[in-house]
């Protein structure tokens, strides 16, 4: 089947087109990643690629507990565990980076308010150490700010690469800072990041321009979700805004970009009938990875007709380490805990069994 053929994926010659979505647990100590995370991602290292959960560029892109940073030494030097536990086990893994923007509180911040590109508060609430809150109304980021939050990617990225990383993925999605820039529900500026889908886009290519040229763009991931919802997010036209995104991103010869189908549980909106994968595949010409619901079947047909050129999964993961052998097998999936999924121990985390460990507690 196509799902297990090999990939070039710039850098990178994957085994397979089953990779391992970026997925938050919470479960660093406070920033720094753990032996524990080590575990977890080297279970899971006969993934085609492993993106790793999203990791903050600076102490202000925090928004949620007990997620991993790449921004001190401390931090690189732990992510180094992680990275030699997954390329023992013959793996491949990129971190995904990201700055949340709104999406945070100022319990994460000292006090100081989110930054967003507009002083625009998202409706709900967000879960923070003292349980969850209303979200706050950010504070809109001056121009002269700008170069700052690039500079921040830019060094994550060298980061990473010092940690041991294969590359990295831009997060560039899902209701995050890059994402607020994009769309007009979140971006209200009057200046040049501000009105036309050029400008809107403008910060997102400042950062992929930066970041390809410190590591090279075939170790550069780009993440998109046109017509998401999740995190309160909403354009006037994702049509035209992802469209001249997709378009721009064939510049910078990258790796990959990686399209979210769904938005959590909610679907895409104003596309028109148009998935969002195949809307950027119309004008993004290099590797594009589809996530979002894919079971064994629906990848393997959206491979074998040319939607996308490989498959992210998500949940599934969790749940099964060993998930490309079990699709070469066919064999059925463990099921999901839920109530694991963020934060605590081991449970629900590296205690997920493979079907090796089955057969031996069949077999005895």
């Amino acid at each position: 089947m196509k799902l297990l053929e090999p990939i070039q994926l710039g850098a990178l010659t994957l085994p397979n087109r089953v990779i391992m979505a970026p997925m938050t647990r919470s479960r660093a100590f406070g920033t720094v990643p753990t032996p524990l995370m080590a575990q977890y991602y080297a279970q899971r290292a006969s993934a085609g690629l492993i993106i790793t959960e999203a990791t903050q560029v600076s102490p202000s892109a925090q928004g949620y507990p007990d997620t991993p940073g790449l921004h001190t030494q401390e931090q690189v030097d732990a992510w180094r565990g992680v990275t030699d536990a997954v390329h023992a086990e013959g793996g491949r893994i990129f971190a995904q980076i990201w700055h949340v923007g709104r999406i945070s509180h100022s319990s994460y911040l000292g006090g100081s308010a989110p930054l967003a590109p507009s002083a625009v508060r998202p409706a709900g609430q967000l879960y923070t150490h003292g349980g969850m809150v209303d979200f706050e109304t950010p504070r809109a980021l001056e121009v002269s700010e700008l170069p700052g939050i690039v500079e921040d990617f830019r060094q994550a990225a060298v980061n990473a690469l010092q940690a041991g990383f294969d590359g990295v993925e831009i997060h560039g999605a899902n209701g995050y800072l890059l994402n607020q820039f994009l769309e007009t529900g979140t971006n209200q500026r009057t200046d040049e990041y501000g009105g036309s889908a050029e400008n809107r886009a403008r910060l997102l290519l400042e950062v992929t321009e930066a970041i390809t040229e410190a590591i090279g763009a075939d170790r550069v991931g780009v993440r998109l979700s046109p017509g998401g919802t999740f995190n309160d997010m909403s354009d006037a036209n994702p049509l035209e805004t992802y469209g001249y995104v997709a378009d721009a991103l064939n510049r910078f010869g990258l790796a990959y970009v990686h399209v979210v189908e769904t938005s959590q549980t909610n679907p895409p909106v104003g596309l028109q009938g148009q998935s969002p994968t195949a809307l950027v595949r119309e004008a993004y010409r290099g590797t594009l990875i589809s996530a979002g619901g894919y079971d064994r079947d629906s990848a393997e047909h959206a491979l074998q007709t040319g939607q996308a050129d490989a498959i992210a999964f998500a949940r599934a993961y969790i749940s099964n380490p060993d998930l490309v052998e079990r699709f070469r097998l066919n064999a059925p999936l463990n099921e999901l805990d839920p109530k694991t999924m963020y934060g605590g121990t081991e449970q629900g985390y590296t205690t997920y069994p493979s079907l090796r460990h089955e057969l031996v507690g069949v077999n005895g």
